[in-house]
């Protein structure tokens, strides 16, 4: 949806979807970059700004997975209001007829009641619209669509957005391969902007597995764009305005800065882990700002002394080991804590409510959040009365 001001560009209305409990730090990112209209919703916050908005929230976003433009929203029924509905919509603003298209749709709570019904019946109506226009029609590609389409049906309410990302934007560009488990970025770096972390002072990672917390905050100190070095589903409309595009693009390499006063460090016991967090970080571009090292938490020794940062991820799930393994890795976490980090504030991503007992801590703050189907709190620490003992075993 979108309208115009007496006089000016045109305003359209914005999603933004985000993990579950990342909404109040998407609003925020989302008032630094002046949008107006914002509005959080449960896993994702509305927004609205001209069109350049749309393109710098895709730029700038950290912690969001996409950034949707809203071109439909009318109450649904039955099936011919729902194609009726999807037919009126100037599709071709956004695609050729010789173009490719996918619907992602949701439905909950409404008389249609089949998500595949839903995109069935949206995708007939856009592909009559341009056969009744032009003769032919686009096709449907759902690996690699000109136009991905997001369709939500929740109480009888339809959403129509065009999804101006393409792919989820916490694919930044950099990681070289798939790791097992790995953080996802948008959530990491959702997390590290959680922590209140000041981007100016040092952070260290000791079971940092492939690097994403300290690759996503070396991006952030550094004012490195995370959407730099990808490709976005907005370049390739017909009507993109590349010359905008351009400038937006080059002020942000302007903005990246190439050396920091301060430490980001990562350790981990897996070598393979670190390999792949080093390319990560050279293909991130960030390779002169962070530091990775092979080494066992017991063995590890921050290159700084405190007050410093600490933002991990230990195991917590059967797939990255199970009942004395984890125990170990929690035990060595709470004796690093205790014996290196006096004077810091450690946060500690666990999907777990047992395990965290194990560092002999008592957590200060416990951010709630979704990672996939798993709920997590994001516990922070404050380690200033440990007395530099070890926890209890």
């Amino acid at each position: 949806m979108s309208n115009a001001p007496a006089s000016g560009p045109v305003v359209h209305d914005y999603f933004a979807p985000c993990t579950l409990g990342l909404e109040g730090v998407v609003a925020e990112e989302l008032a630094a970059l002046r949008a107006d209209n914002i509005e959080q919703r449960r896993g994702g916050v509305a927004f609205r700004g001209v069109a350049r908005l749309g393109m710098v929230a895709n730029l700038w976003l950290r912690s969001a997975v996409r950034v949707q433009q809203l071109v439909l929203d009318v109450p649904v029924r039955m099936k011919e209001e729902l194609y009726g509905s999807v037919t009126e919509v100037e599709w071709e603003r956004w695609l050729d007829v010789d173009g490719t298209l996918a619907i992602d749709a949701s439905v909950r709570d409404s008389a249609i009641t089949h998500s595949g019904f839903a995109a069935l019946t949206a995708k007939d109506a856009i592909v009559d619209r341009f056969r009744k226009k032009f003769g032919r029609r686009p096709n449907v590609d759902v690996a690699d669509p000109r136009l991905p389409i997001k369709l939500t049906l929740l109480k009888d309410r339809l959403r129509l957005y065009v999804n101006l990302s393409g792919e989820s934007l916490h694919k930044r560009g950099w990681r070289p391969i798939q790791v097992k488990s790995p953080l996802n970025e948008a959530i990491a770096a959702g997390l590290l902007l959680a922590s209140g972390w000041d981007r100016r002072s040092p952070l260290v990672d000791p079971m940092c597995g492939s690097g994403t917390f300290v690759i996503e905050a070396a991006c952030m100190a550094a004012d490195r764009a995370p959407g730099l070095l990808r490709r976005f589903a907005f370049e390739r409309f017909p009507d993109f305005d590349t010359r905008t595009w351009a400038i937006l693009k080059a002020d942000a390499v302007q903005r990246a800065k190439l050396a920091l006063p301060f430490a980001l460090v990562g350790a981990d016991r897996h070598p393979g882990a670190i390999e792949i967090a080093k390319r990560s970080a050279r293909a991130a571009q960030v390779e002169g700002l962070v530091s990775f090292t092979h080494q066992a938490l017991d063995q590890f020794v921050p290159p700084m002394p405190p007050p410093f940062t600490v933002v991990t991820n230990p195991p917590w799930g059967v797939r990255l080991g199970e009942g004395d393994e984890l125990r170990d890795s929690w035990d060595a976490l709470g004796r690093f804590l205790h014996q290196h980090a006096q004077g810091c504030h450690a946060y500690v991503l666990s999907g777990d409510s047992e395990l965290p007992r194990l560092l002999g801590l008592r957590a200060s703050r416990k951010f709630p959040l979704m990672d996939g189907p798993i709920e997590c709190r994001f516990l922070r620490y404050d380690v200033f009365d440990a007395g530099g003992a070890p926890p209890r075993a």
